[in-house]
């Protein structure tokens, strides 16, 4: 048999051209996507990306001082921080109070000092108002006759620290720590510690959550799983519609239903099971509550997409080579489930320990979440360098369990459906 054409040789001329024809199909193909994706891409830059980068990024800014005081700032920075500055740094503090005031920009400056120490807003307010309108033959006397806590050199140094930007203050006062006026690193006194409970909390609070979602969740995924296709999908329905209810109305509704006037203590007092209203609100069972009935159907989507996947061949195999049921099911059944159970308890975690509107609005004093401290620092006390502290922290909290829980169960290696 004839052959009409052959296969071209491997570096023949008519190789490279279908080669380089192939290569620029490829970049095409590739440009097209990139140019339907870019809309999304610049959302996702704009709205997410750039937000919490701007916000990482205050945790380590200190701009206030120096954006209002720039004279002072470089002064300051010359300064070695031993007894009192000189007569030009006093006369320089003195105008740059002045311009401030002017300028409608001491009141941030107060705030920011005063984060620093709390009798600076006052320092700072009753000077600005003391200062004569013509300038004295020196100011140092009298800024120190104006006020007797310019006198030490401990205010001056706290104000040098405020004015040294990037600085460590915010990451330091998010784990409740402080620089020391000799320049050490110390915790703060154990009644103005609040941070680093806050973070223990938030991961035993998030940690607990995981675990009851996943003891509710296993057992309702399992029951979907091996039901028959048309009871499965009805009942799914009830683990579906969750999702399609605001996340604020799911919240309102146990804040209704867990007050001791509720409908859950009314019923348990009416079966005889209680005397008086259980305390379900304002405490860490309203919140576990809460946050579990929110999270849980993430946990049963997750750990039911697995095991639709699980032939039942297995079980039948071990049951007929003699197995009880319940080994069968632990030595045979639980280990190709697992794949979903460490995706459904990854999501469930992570997800939890961002949250804000659940613990806010069913937990009491006692907890209160990393989410809620930040959403106090930007939206009440205006300090949004600790907010971005606070956030970078959880931030890399979070990156740290992603790569300790993809080293040790290998996310890469999860099926989510």
């Amino acid at each position: 048999m004839s052959v009409s054409a052959k296969a071209a040789p491997s570096g023949s001329p008519r190789s490279a051209d279908g080669h380089a024809s192939y290569q620029k199909a490829r970049r095409r193909a590739s440009l097209q996507a990139l140019l339907l994706a870019l809309p999304l891409i610049v959302f996702l830059l704009s709205t997410f990306i750039a937000p919490i980068a701007l916000l990482l990024a205050r945790s380590v800014q200190n701009r206030e001082v120096p954006d209002s005081m720039p004279a002072l700032t470089r002064a300051l920075d010359a300064w070695d921080g031993h007894g009192l500055p000189d007569e030009r740094t006093f006369a320089l503090l003195a105008a740059g109070l002045k311009e401030a005031q002017q300028s409608g920009q001491l009141g941030t400056v107060a705030r920011r000092l005063n984060f620093a120490q709390a009798e600076f807003r006052s320092l700072l307010m009753r000077t600005a108002r003391s200062l004569p309108a013509d300038a004295p033959p020196a100011w140092k006397p009298a800024l120190i006759e104006t006020d007797e806590r310019w006198n030490s050199p401990e205010i001056w140094r706290l104000l040098k620290r405020a004015a040294a930007s990037p600085t460590p203050d915010y990451l330091l006062a998010a784990v409740d720590a402080q620089v020391t006026p000799q320049g050490n690193i110390a915790s703060m006194p154990a009644d103005s510690s609040v941070f680093r409970e806050a973070f223990v909390r938030t991961i035993s609070i998030s940690a607990t959550v995981t675990l009851m979602c996943l003891v509710l969740g296993y057992p309702v995924a399992w029951l979907l799983a091996n039901l028959p296709a048309k009871s499965s999908n009805r009942l799914m329905l009830f683990v579906i519609v969750p999702f399609w209810t605001s996340l604020l109305v799911r919240t309102t509704a146990w804040y209704v239903l867990l007050q001791p006037g509720g409908v859950i203590n009314s019923l348990l007092m009416g079966l005889g099971l209680a005397s008086h209203p259980v305390p379900l609100i304002f405490n860490r069972a309203g919140v576990l509550i809460g946050m579990t009935h929110v999270l849980l159907p993430y946990m049963i989507l997750a750990i039911f997409s697995v095991m639709k996947s699980v032939s039942p061949v297995y079980m039948r195999a071990a049951k007929s080579l003699g197995a009880h049921p319940f080994t069968a099911f632990m030595r045979v059944y639980v280990p190709q489930t697992l794949p979903g159970v460490g995706a459904g308890c990854f999501l469930v975690f992570v997800l939890a320990l961002g949250y804000y509107i659940t613990p806010a609005l069913l937990g009491g004093a006692g907890d209160e979440m990393i989410s809620q401290l930040i959403a106090i620092q930007t939206n009440t006390q205006l300090n949004w360098g600790l907010a971005g502290a606070l956030s970078a922290y959880l931030v890399i909290f979070t990156a740290v369990f992603y790569f300790l829980f993809n080293r040790i169960v290998g996310i890469d290696r999860l099926r989510f459906g």
